[in-house]
C-alpha cells in the first residue's frame, strides 16, 4: 500500500516535469525556427545590421582565432603522433593516414571548435536584454514584429555561427598539412599518396556531411543557449542558472554527432 501511495505521489509530478521539458524543447524549437526565419530574410540585412554583424563576427573570432588554433595544432600533432606510432607497431602503417584523417578531422574537431565557443560564451545570454519581456517571450517578439529578434540577437547568432565555422576549417586544414608533414615530412613525392588517401575519405557524401554536421553544430551552439535565456528571463523565481541550457545544448550535439555517425557507418 505505501508503494502504491509513493508512486500515486510521484506521477503527478513526473507528469510535470516532462510537460515542462517539452514546453522547454517547443519554446527551444519555435525560437529557432523564428530566428533562422528573420535570418533569411533579405531585409534584416541593413547599413545598421551589417555593421553590427561585422562588429559582432571580428570581436567574436579574431580575438581567439590565434590562439584556439595554436593550442588544436599542439594537439592535433599529439594525436598523429600517437597514432602513427601505434599503428607503426601493430604493423598498420598504410591505415594511419586515413585513420588520422577520420577521426581528427571528421570527428574532433568540429566537436571541439563547437564546445570551446560554448565554453567561452559562458552558456549565458545577456539577460538584460531578456529583462524586458518577462512573459511569454516568443509572442512579444510577434507582438514586435521581431524587432528585437532582427537588431540584437540573429547578428549574435550569426556572429557565433561564424565563430565555430572559421575555428572549425582553419584547424582542419592546419590539421590536414601536419599530417602530411608528420608521415611525408618536406618532400613534394608524398602527395599523390596523400591526396588519394584524403580523397578516398572525403567523398561527396562525407563531404557534404562534414559541412552539414559542423553547421549544425555551430547553430545549435548559437542558438540553444539564447533560446534557454530568453525562456528563464520570465522565470524570476527559478533557482535554474545556465545547467538547463548547458544540458539542452550538449545533448544537442550529442545527437548531432550520434546521427552524422550512423549515417556514416551504418
Amino acid at each position: 500500500m505505501q508503494t502504491l501511495t509513493a508512486f500515486y505521489h510521484l506521477f503527478p509530478a513526473g507528469a510535470r516535469v516532462v510537460a515542462r521539458q517539452a514546453r522547454s524543447w517547443w519554446h527551444l524549437l519555435q525560437f529557432g525556427a523564428i530566428a533562422l526565419v528573420v535570418a533569411l530574410t533579405p531585409s534584416t540585412y541593413d547599413r545598421t545590421n551589417r555593421l553590427t554583424l561585422a562588429r559582432l563576427v571580428y570581436a567574436s573570432t579574431w580575438p581567439v582565432l590565434p590562439w584556439f588554433t595554436a593550442l588544436s595544432a599542439l594537439l592535433s600533432l599529439v594525436l598523429i603522433r600517437v597514432v602513427l606510432v601505434t599503428a607503426q607497431s601493430y604493423g598498420l602503417s598504410q591505415y594511419a593516414l586515413e585513420m588520422v584523417v577520420r577521426v581528427l578531422v571528421l570527428e574532433l574537431i568540429p566537436l571541439s571548435a563547437a564546445l570551446f565557443v560554448t565554453l567561452r560564451a559562458g552558456m549565458v545570454f545577456n539577460a538584460v536584454s531578456l529583462a524586458q519581456y518577462p512573459k511569454h517571450p516568443v509572442a512579444t517578439l510577434v507582438r514586435q514584429n521581431f524587432e528585437p529578434l532582427r537588431r540584437q540577437w540573429v547578428p549574435e547568432i550569426l556572429a557565433t555561427t561564424f565563430t565555430v565555422l572559421a575555428l572549425a576549417t582553419l584547424s582542419s586544414l592546419i590539421a590536414l598539412v601536419q599530417a602530411y608533414l608528420t608521415v611525408y615530412g618536406l618532400s613534394p613525392w608524398g602527395l599523390p599518396d596523400y591526396t588519394r588517401t584524403v580523397g578516398r575519405v572525403f567523398d561527396l557524401s562525407v563531404t557534404l556531411g562534414f559541412m552539414l554536421k559542423t553547421l549544425f553544430f555551430s547553430l545549435a551552439v548559437a542558438v540553444v543557449p539564447m533560446a534557454a535565456s530568453l525562456e528563464a528571463s520570465h522565470k524570476p523565481t527559478s533557482l535554474e542558472t545556465v545547467q538547463p541550457g548547458a544540458a539542452r545544448l550538449f545533448l544537442v550535439l550529442l545527437l548531432i554527432e550520434a546521427a552524422s555517425l550512423a549515417v556514416k557507418y551504418i
